[in-house]
């Protein structure tokens, strides 16, 4: 005799079919992540995804710059000084000391990117606090840092990097302190005026009005709005820092040669630019191109994270 199983009319049935049902709609309607929003906003804009790309070359191939680099880029040959772009076993040529320019310019690269991208970190760090207890606390507070801060504005940020660097001396380190004082003022108005902003908005009021500390306010509510600014207009600098550090070692207040840099190699190259262009040509190029790229990526940034330039 056989059993047949008879399916219950209880709605028993039902309750996983409600359940998926359920769990279909909770993830219609889940808010996708601010990673999320933000990368898919950013790899809409194709220009700044080939400069970014451009950015991650460069560094990969300054950090792998003693595995890439064919010769010692501080040793020359003098029977082939100032050889052309295309030489056999010299892919972009020789400077005027016979040095390879491609390992000068693999090793340089970790100087340039070195004295932008260090600096401009330090400076934002800096520049956070400074920015964020200005505009938080007003008043005195206020009135002392970024009236301290103001003088700063009364120079102009290239010659008061280039007098900061002609005290302190030639050097990396030097190069690198000079440029971090010049930035500070300017990344401290950026984090200031976006804490001013921010901390006029509903949501602070709300956190207030419901018992949060002045710290809790400060470090979970208003420090992560004045980010996105901060990373914004320090991306940007990044690029032109690279120019900049690269005039100061142009100028001799830099990087103290043999040791390899974009800017030494421009300099390097001005009294062969009759006979060997490229010898200032190539590192010239790089430095436009590196520069280029952070303005393009600082551009995409900024489009990515303010909502009301995403498309």
């Amino acid at each position: 005799m056989s059993v047949v199983n008879v399916p219950l009319k209880d709605g028993s049935a039902a309750v996983p079919r409600a359940a998926a049902d359920a769990s279909a709609e909770a993830r219609m309607f889940r808010r996708p992540s601010e990673w999320r929003i933000f990368w898919e906003a950013f790899s809409r804009d194709r220009l700044a995804l080939m400069a970014a790309a451009v950015i991650l070359l460069v560094c990969l191939a300054a950090v792998a710059a003693p595995v890439l680099s064919p010769y010692d880029p501080t040793v020359g040959d003098n029977a082939l000084r100032l050889a052309p772009i295309g030489t056999p076993g010299h892919l972009l040529g020789l400077d005027g000391q016979g040095r390879d320019i491609l390992s000068r310019l693999l090793w340089g690269g970790q100087v340039s990117l070195a004295i932008a991208l260090l600096p401009v970190t330090v400076a934002s760090l800096i520049s956070v606090v400074l920015g964020l207890v200005a505009g938080f606390f007003g008043g005195k507070v206020d009135m002392i840092i970024m009236r301290t801060l103001d003088v700063f504005f009364a120079f102009p940020a290239v010659l008061l990097a280039v007098a900061i660097a002609g005290v302190l001396g030639p050097g990396m380190l030097n190069v690198m302190l000079s440029i971090t004082i010049v930035l500070i003022p300017y990344i401290s108005r950026v984090a200031y005026m976006a804490t001013v902003t921010v901390k006029s908005e509903l949501f602070v009021d709300q956190a207030r009005v419901s018992g949060a500390r002045p710290r809790q306010i400060l470090l979970h509510h208003i420090l992560p709005n004045t980010l996105s600014p901060v990373i914004v207009y320090g991306s940007t600098l990044v690029g032109i820092m690279i120019v900049l550090g690269a005039g100061l070692s142009f100028l001799g207040l830099g990087i103290t040669p043999p040791r390899p840099d974009w800017g030494i190699m421009c300099s390097d190259g001005r009294n062969f630019l009759s006979v060997a262009p490229h010898v200032s040509a190539v590192p010239g190029i790089m430095l436009i191109l590196v520069a280029m790229s952070f303005n393009i990526v600082g551009d995409g940034l900024r489009d990515a994270l303010d909502p009301k330039l995403r498309k």
